[in-house]
Protein backbone atom coordinates (compact mmCIF):
# COMPACT_ATOMS: atom_id res chain seq x y z
CA UNK A 1 0.00 0.00 0.00
CA UNK A 2 1.56 3.42 -0.76
CA UNK A 3 0.82 6.99 0.36
CA UNK A 4 -0.42 9.42 -2.06
CA UNK A 5 -0.92 12.89 -2.23
CA UNK A 6 -4.19 15.32 -2.78
CA UNK A 7 -6.07 14.68 -5.89
CA UNK A 8 -6.16 17.80 -7.93
CA UNK A 9 -9.65 18.56 -7.91
CA UNK A 10 -10.72 15.70 -6.45
CA UNK A 11 -13.78 16.64 -4.35
CA UNK A 12 -17.37 15.62 -2.93
CA UNK A 13 -19.64 16.42 -5.64
CA UNK A 14 -22.60 15.53 -3.05
CA UNK A 15 -24.04 13.80 -0.05
CA UNK A 16 -27.53 11.07 0.11
CA UNK A 17 -28.50 10.07 3.31
CA UNK A 18 -31.39 7.43 3.27
CA UNK A 19 -33.27 7.28 6.66
CA UNK A 20 -35.47 4.20 6.10
CA UNK A 21 -34.20 1.51 4.56
CA UNK A 22 -35.00 1.45 0.44
CA UNK A 23 -37.33 3.93 0.68
CA UNK A 24 -37.07 7.88 -0.81
CA UNK A 25 -33.58 9.60 -0.26
CA UNK A 26 -32.51 12.47 0.80
CA UNK A 27 -29.60 15.24 -0.81
CA UNK A 28 -27.77 16.84 2.09
CA UNK A 29 -25.22 20.11 1.80
CA UNK A 30 -23.32 18.63 5.04
CA UNK A 31 -23.93 16.30 7.80
CA UNK A 32 -21.90 14.27 10.85
CA UNK A 33 -20.30 11.49 9.05
CA UNK A 34 -19.85 8.47 12.79
CA UNK A 35 -19.18 5.27 13.10
CA UNK A 36 -22.61 4.07 11.34
CA UNK A 37 -22.25 6.36 8.87
CA UNK A 38 -23.96 9.61 7.84
CA UNK A 39 -26.20 10.93 10.63
CA UNK A 40 -29.53 9.43 9.84
CA UNK A 41 -28.68 7.19 7.67
CA UNK A 42 -30.95 3.89 7.60
CA UNK A 43 -31.77 3.95 11.20
CA UNK A 44 -34.76 2.89 10.08
CA UNK A 45 -36.49 0.02 8.28
CA UNK A 46 -39.42 -1.87 7.07
CA UNK A 47 -40.25 -5.43 8.26
CA UNK A 48 -42.59 -8.18 7.20
CA UNK A 49 -44.77 -9.49 9.95
CA UNK A 50 -42.09 -11.45 11.52
CA UNK A 51 -39.55 -8.94 11.41
CA UNK A 52 -37.85 -9.71 8.50
CA UNK A 53 -36.34 -6.54 6.27
CA UNK A 54 -37.64 -5.73 2.89
CA UNK A 55 -36.30 -3.92 0.29
CA UNK A 56 -37.14 -2.08 -3.50
CA UNK A 57 -35.90 -6.05 -4.50
CA UNK A 58 -39.18 -7.16 -3.56
CA UNK A 59 -41.58 -4.36 -3.38
CA UNK A 60 -40.28 -1.82 -6.28
CA UNK A 61 -43.14 0.87 -5.04
CA UNK A 62 -40.99 1.39 -1.68
CA UNK A 63 -38.95 3.77 -4.18
CA UNK A 64 -42.04 6.23 -4.65
CA UNK A 65 -42.68 6.57 -0.42
CA UNK A 66 -40.40 9.85 0.47
CA UNK A 67 -38.82 10.63 3.31
CA UNK A 68 -38.71 14.01 5.04
CA UNK A 69 -37.12 14.82 8.56
CA UNK A 70 -39.39 15.99 11.14
CA UNK A 71 -37.66 17.94 13.03
CA UNK A 72 -34.68 17.96 11.10
CA UNK A 73 -31.78 15.47 13.71
CA UNK A 74 -30.19 16.54 15.95
CA UNK A 75 -26.63 16.34 16.68
CA UNK A 76 -27.21 11.78 17.32
CA UNK A 77 -29.37 12.00 14.66
CA UNK A 78 -32.79 10.83 16.52
CA UNK A 79 -35.15 12.99 14.46
CA UNK A 80 -38.78 11.80 13.60
CA UNK A 81 -39.79 11.16 10.37
CA UNK A 82 -42.66 12.62 7.91
CA UNK A 83 -43.33 9.56 5.21
CA UNK A 84 -45.35 10.59 1.90
CA UNK A 85 -46.73 8.95 -1.28
CA UNK A 86 -48.80 10.95 -4.25
CA UNK A 87 -52.25 9.74 -3.72
CA UNK A 88 -51.71 8.16 -0.17
CA UNK A 89 -51.11 11.78 1.91
CA UNK A 90 -47.90 11.73 4.75
CA UNK A 91 -47.56 10.43 7.53
CA UNK A 92 -45.36 11.74 10.65
CA UNK A 93 -43.70 9.31 12.88
CA UNK A 94 -41.94 10.03 15.77
CA UNK A 95 -38.71 8.44 17.49
CA UNK A 96 -40.23 5.69 19.34
CA UNK A 97 -38.83 5.50 23.00
CA UNK A 98 -35.69 3.85 24.10
CA UNK A 99 -37.83 2.06 26.59
CA UNK A 100 -40.08 0.82 23.66
CA UNK A 101 -41.08 -3.07 23.22
CA UNK A 102 -38.22 -4.52 21.76
CA UNK A 103 -38.57 -6.16 18.02
CA UNK A 104 -36.20 -8.14 16.40
CA UNK A 105 -35.11 -7.15 12.82
CA UNK A 106 -33.40 -9.76 10.50
CA UNK A 107 -31.13 -8.31 8.12
CA UNK A 108 -29.43 -10.81 6.47
CA UNK A 109 -27.61 -12.82 8.82
CA UNK A 110 -27.99 -10.68 11.70
CA UNK A 111 -31.08 -10.13 14.30
CA UNK A 112 -30.49 -6.58 15.46
CA UNK A 113 -32.52 -5.03 18.02
CA UNK A 114 -35.09 -2.81 17.39
CA UNK A 115 -37.60 -0.42 18.70
CA UNK A 116 -41.27 -0.99 16.77
CA UNK A 117 -42.07 2.37 15.38
CA UNK A 118 -46.22 1.60 16.58
CA UNK A 119 -49.53 0.91 14.46
CA UNK A 120 -49.81 3.93 12.88
CA UNK A 121 -46.95 3.34 10.66
CA UNK A 122 -47.54 -0.36 10.30
CA UNK A 123 -50.90 0.74 8.92
CA UNK A 124 -50.11 3.41 6.62
CA UNK A 125 -46.89 1.70 5.15
CA UNK A 126 -49.49 -1.64 4.73
CA UNK A 127 -51.65 0.29 2.68
CA UNK A 128 -49.32 2.45 0.62
CA UNK A 129 -47.42 -0.93 -0.33
CA UNK A 130 -49.77 -3.29 -0.73
CA UNK A 131 -48.80 -6.11 1.90
CA UNK A 132 -48.54 -6.21 5.34
CA UNK A 133 -45.59 -4.37 6.65
CA UNK A 134 -44.00 -2.91 9.99
CA UNK A 135 -41.10 0.07 11.14
CA UNK A 136 -38.49 -0.41 13.55
CA UNK A 137 -35.98 2.46 14.62
CA UNK A 138 -32.56 1.23 15.40
CA UNK A 139 -31.74 3.15 18.60
CA UNK A 140 -28.70 1.54 19.49
CA UNK A 141 -25.84 2.10 16.91
CA UNK A 142 -23.47 -0.20 17.52
CA UNK A 143 -25.81 -3.29 17.87
CA UNK A 144 -24.92 -4.45 14.35
CA UNK A 145 -21.14 -4.77 13.14
CA UNK A 146 -19.76 -4.41 9.87
CA UNK A 147 -18.99 -7.26 7.79
CA UNK A 148 -16.10 -8.79 9.75
CA UNK A 149 -14.49 -10.67 6.70
CA UNK A 150 -13.39 -7.24 5.52
CA UNK A 151 -14.37 -4.23 7.77
CA UNK A 152 -11.90 -3.44 11.19
CA UNK A 153 -12.84 -4.70 14.04
CA UNK A 154 -15.55 -2.29 15.99
CA UNK A 155 -16.68 -1.11 12.90
CA UNK A 156 -20.58 -0.88 12.36
CA UNK A 157 -23.57 -0.44 10.36
CA UNK A 158 -27.30 0.37 10.36
CA UNK A 159 -29.51 -1.23 8.21
CA UNK A 160 -27.44 -0.74 5.05
CA UNK A 161 -26.36 -4.26 3.92
CA UNK A 162 -23.22 -4.64 4.89
CA UNK A 163 -20.88 -1.40 5.75
CA UNK A 164 -21.79 2.42 6.87
CA UNK A 165 -20.61 4.28 3.80
CA UNK A 166 -21.10 3.73 -0.26
CA UNK A 167 -18.55 5.97 -2.34
CA UNK A 168 -18.91 6.43 -5.82
CA UNK A 169 -17.91 9.20 -8.60
CA UNK A 170 -19.75 10.80 -11.43
CA UNK A 171 -16.77 10.03 -13.83
CA UNK A 172 -17.13 6.15 -13.30
CA UNK A 173 -21.28 6.60 -13.68
CA UNK A 174 -20.35 8.52 -17.08
CA UNK A 175 -18.45 5.79 -18.12
CA UNK A 176 -20.97 2.93 -17.63
CA UNK A 177 -23.25 5.40 -18.92
CA UNK A 178 -21.12 5.16 -22.43
CA UNK A 179 -20.97 1.12 -22.12
CA UNK A 180 -24.87 1.10 -22.25
CA UNK A 181 -26.06 -0.37 -25.39
CA UNK A 182 -29.32 1.90 -27.23
CA UNK A 183 -32.36 2.48 -26.48
CA UNK A 184 -31.34 2.17 -22.88
CA UNK A 185 -30.62 6.01 -21.83
CA UNK A 186 -28.30 7.46 -19.30
CA UNK A 187 -28.88 6.33 -15.94
CA UNK A 188 -28.92 8.64 -12.71
CA UNK A 189 -26.38 8.63 -9.85
CA UNK A 190 -30.10 7.27 -8.00
CA UNK A 191 -30.05 3.71 -9.28
CA UNK A 192 -27.05 3.04 -6.96
CA UNK A 193 -28.37 4.61 -4.03
CA UNK A 194 -24.61 6.21 -2.65
CA UNK A 195 -24.00 8.10 0.47
CA UNK A 196 -20.52 10.12 -0.91
CA UNK A 197 -20.24 10.95 -4.19
CA UNK A 198 -17.35 12.37 -5.49
CA UNK A 199 -15.92 13.80 -8.57
CA UNK A 200 -12.85 14.96 -10.18
CA UNK A 201 -10.58 11.38 -10.38
CA UNK A 202 -10.83 9.43 -13.30
CA UNK A 203 -13.50 6.50 -13.52
CA UNK A 204 -12.39 3.40 -11.41
CA UNK A 205 -10.05 5.40 -9.91
CA UNK A 206 -11.79 4.40 -6.49
CA UNK A 207 -10.92 0.30 -7.07
CA UNK A 208 -7.48 1.83 -6.15
CA UNK A 209 -8.14 4.11 -3.26
CA UNK A 210 -7.79 2.78 0.20
CA UNK A 211 -7.70 5.56 2.99
CA UNK A 212 -9.40 8.68 2.08
CA UNK A 213 -9.38 11.87 3.80
CA UNK A 214 -13.36 13.64 3.21
CA UNK A 215 -13.69 17.33 5.39
CA UNK A 216 -12.70 16.37 9.09
CA UNK A 217 -13.21 12.98 8.30
CA UNK A 218 -11.22 9.62 7.05
CA UNK A 219 -13.08 6.46 5.81
CA UNK A 220 -11.01 3.51 4.48
CA UNK A 221 -12.00 1.75 1.22
CA UNK A 222 -13.11 -2.05 2.39
CA UNK A 223 -14.14 -3.42 -0.51
CA UNK A 224 -16.17 -2.99 -3.99
CA UNK A 225 -20.13 -2.94 -3.91
CA UNK A 226 -21.89 -5.74 -5.79
CA UNK A 227 -24.87 -4.65 -7.47
CA UNK A 228 -28.51 -6.37 -7.64
CA UNK A 229 -31.95 -5.85 -9.24
CA UNK A 230 -32.20 -2.76 -7.39
CA UNK A 231 -30.16 -1.39 -9.69
CA UNK A 232 -32.98 -1.73 -12.62
CA UNK A 233 -35.76 0.20 -11.02
CA UNK A 234 -36.60 3.80 -12.05
CA UNK A 235 -36.57 5.42 -8.46
CA UNK A 236 -39.08 7.90 -9.47
CA UNK A 237 -41.55 5.68 -11.28
CA UNK A 238 -40.55 2.99 -9.64
CA UNK A 239 -40.55 1.03 -13.28
CA UNK A 240 -38.22 -1.79 -14.32
CA UNK A 241 -37.48 -0.31 -18.04
CA UNK A 242 -34.95 -1.85 -19.15
CA UNK A 243 -34.68 -5.25 -16.97
CA UNK A 244 -31.41 -6.27 -17.63
CA UNK A 245 -29.51 -3.15 -17.44
CA UNK A 246 -27.11 -1.78 -16.23
CA UNK A 247 -26.50 -5.15 -14.45
CA UNK A 248 -25.85 -6.89 -17.83
CA UNK A 249 -23.43 -4.14 -18.97
CA UNK A 250 -21.35 -4.36 -15.88
CA UNK A 251 -21.17 -8.07 -16.15
CA UNK A 252 -18.96 -7.37 -19.04
CA UNK A 253 -16.76 -4.75 -18.07
CA UNK A 254 -17.40 -5.11 -13.39
CA UNK A 255 -17.45 -8.68 -12.98
CA UNK A 256 -15.04 -9.37 -9.96
CA UNK A 257 -15.02 -12.08 -7.45
CA UNK A 258 -18.60 -11.51 -5.62
CA UNK A 259 -20.64 -10.10 -8.24
CA UNK A 260 -21.08 -7.30 -10.64
CA UNK A 261 -19.30 -4.44 -8.82
CA UNK A 262 -20.16 -0.29 -8.99
CA UNK A 263 -19.00 1.98 -6.22
CA UNK A 264 -16.87 1.28 -2.88
CA UNK A 265 -17.99 -0.01 0.48
CA UNK A 266 -16.62 2.19 2.99
CA UNK A 267 -16.14 2.21 6.97
CA UNK A 268 -15.57 5.35 8.93
CA UNK A 269 -12.38 5.31 10.94
CA UNK A 270 -12.36 9.02 12.08
CA UNK A 271 -15.37 10.88 12.34
CA UNK A 272 -16.40 14.02 11.28
CA UNK A 273 -18.15 16.65 9.66
CA UNK A 274 -18.27 16.75 5.93
CA UNK A 275 -20.10 18.88 3.16
CA UNK A 276 -20.80 19.30 -0.43
CA UNK A 277 -17.90 20.86 -2.11
CA UNK A 278 -14.96 19.59 0.77
CA UNK A 279 -11.94 18.64 -0.97
CA UNK A 280 -11.02 14.68 -0.95
CA UNK A 281 -7.47 13.69 -0.51
CA UNK A 282 -6.27 10.31 -1.11
CA UNK A 283 -4.19 9.34 1.39
CA UNK A 284 -3.43 5.67 0.66
CA UNK A 285 -3.84 3.81 -2.18
CA UNK A 286 -2.68 0.37 -3.41
CA UNK A 287 -3.68 -2.52 -6.87
CA UNK A 288 -7.67 -2.52 -7.83
CA UNK A 289 -9.27 -4.62 -5.38
CA UNK A 290 -11.47 -6.02 -7.85
CA UNK A 291 -10.21 -9.32 -7.54
CA UNK A 292 -10.87 -12.26 -10.40
CA UNK A 293 -14.23 -14.11 -10.67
Amino acid sequence: MTGAGTDAGLSVASLHVYPVKSLGGIAVADGWLGPCGLQDDRRWVVTDPDGTFLTQRQIPSMALVSVAWSPRPAPDGAGGLVLSRPGHGALAVPVPPAGAARHPVRVWRDTVPTVDAGQAAAGWLTAVLGRPCRLAYLHDVAARPADPDHAPPGSVVGFADGFAVLVTTTESLAALNRDLPPPVPPLPMNRFRPNIVLTGAPAWAEDEWRLLAVGQARILIVKPCSRCVMTTIDQHSADIPHPQEPLRTLARTRRAKGGVMFGQNAVVVRPGRIAAGDPVTVLEQGPSNLLPA
